[in-house]
């Protein structure tokens, strides 16, 4: 553990000029609904035979960032001196990839094609196995140069999907790479929720006849612990940002109410009574709130209550129905799904409920919001007849994207934290 850590310091190359370069520069405001993408070319990186697959995945890891265009590399070859006025770029990745004495390395700098001056530049060192995280890496810090906050490519999504023909969980990094198969019930699993330190994943699945609630260790294949298996619904949780409760729908008195309990499955708290069903609980980032999902005044909405209970608050009034609330990483949005023309649609609104507005467009109808995050993109399920598969989107909901490309149905996204 200590060895990868330290061989995965991350450090600023070359020339003092190019940082102050970059320390001078504005960066882009990528959440402005009328900005352009920035058109980025990523030419063949120098070096082993490895250099290749780098150059490929981080253009894939920055394509991701939905302010960023790739130039496709036909267009110049590969080649690292095109014209590149010519061909409308922007700015051109130039890196390398070498031997280094704890391994490999992995080094790439930007140069901004306008004034022909390399900007800012990283490098990345560690063993020859960890080369794709040394490029997600060096991928999430170029993001950072252009935009004063690291990018999202070292991240990884929980979703369902019937690949096997039954819906089960799977874990895939962000690019859709290396997925895994979480659970293996063969029978209905629903609801994947990470705990905020990314080790393990909550869901809810029927294998034994009634809607149980597990929880299942990340770092390993075998432990999976029931949470609450209490008659009725154990609906997958909300946990509070330290980690340490959750809140969980049950509805083990007859009704669906929302209740704080401990990593153990103790129930600490009920925090709603009988006011209708009270579903989708989301806790707000500094844990001092919980929005959730009731239909009190007679069709479902989203309210807002202290994270101890009490007094709850209506802030939908827009669309027909409001569900699935999201907070944002920063706690100034939420994000949810309304029914809207006769199917739902992708909505975020300020965390007071003004400000709506909606991000999707086209068909297909739109459910189970996630936020990257950096708050800049989402991800949700869209639902096209039988097809179901999980796109992103960005916040100023522009360039609504397919993220994954794989056997079967994929829905319930849930969009991880950044790895350490």
């Amino acid at each position: 553990m200590f060895s990868k850590v330290f061989v995965m310091i991350a450090c600023l190359l070359l020339s003092v000029s190019a940082r102050e370069s970059c320390a001078e520069r504005a960066y882009f405001d990528i959440t402005a609904s009328d900005m352009r993408k920035i058109m980025v070319a990523v030419p063949n990186f120098s070096g082993n035979d490895q250099a290749k697959a780098v150059t490929q995945l981080l253009s894939k890891g920055l394509a991701l960032h939905s302010f960023i265009s790739v130039v496709d590399s036909s267009r110049y070859g590969g080649s690292r001196d095109a014209d590149w006025k010519g061909l409308g770029v922007d700015y051109v990745i130039l890196g390398q990839v070498g031997s280094d004495p704890a391994g490999m390395m992995v080094e790439g700098s930007i140069l901004d094609v306008g004034s022909d001056k390399t900007l800012s530049g990283r490098r990345y060192k560690g063993a020859a196995g960890q080369i794709e995280d040394m490029t997600l890496r060096l991928c999430d810090a170029l993001i950072e140069d252009f935009t004063g906050e690291k990018g999202v490519a070292r991240t990884r999504m929980a979703y369902v999907s019937d690949a096997t023909g039954r819906k089960e969980i799977y874990l895939t990094d962000i690019l859709g790479r290396h997925p895994r198969q979480i659970t293996s019930h063969r029978a209905l699993c629903v609801s994947p929720r990470f705990t905020p330190d990314g080790n393990f994943l909550a869901y809810s699945t029927y294998h034994r006849g009634n809607q149980d609630l597990y929880i299942t260790d990340l770092r390993q294949k075998t432990t999976t612990n029931s949470l609450s298996r209490r008659k009725g619904l154990n609906l997958a949780p909300a946990f509070s940002p330290d980690g340490r409760t959750m809140v969980v729908t049950l509805s083990q008195n007859g009704n669906p109410d929302l209740y704080a309990m401990d990593r153990q499955g103790k129930i600490l708290q009920q925090l709603t009574s009988g006011a209708g069903i009270n579903v989708s609980p989301a806790y707000s980032p500094d844990g001092s709130q919980i929005a959730f999902v009731s239909d009190r005044s007679g069709r479902p909405n989203v309210y807002l209550m202290n994270a101890g209970g009490g007094q709850a608050k209506r802030l939908t009034f827009q669309t027909t129905e409001s569900v699935e609330p999201a907070w944002s990483p920063k706690g100034d949005e939420i994000a949810f799904t309304g029914l809207q023309g006769g199917s739902y649609q992708l909505f975020i609104m300020d965390r007071n409920g003004g400000n709506v507005r909606q991000l999707s467009t086209g068909g297909g109808r739109y459910e189970t919001p996630t936020w990257a995050p950096d708050g800049r993109l989402l991800a949700v399920t869209r639902k096209s007849g039988s097809r179901s598969e999980i796109c992103v989107v960005s916040k100023a909901g522009k360039d609504v994207r397919v993220l994954f490309t794989m056997k079967g149905n994929q829905s319930s996204p849930q969009w991880s934290g950044r790895l350490p």
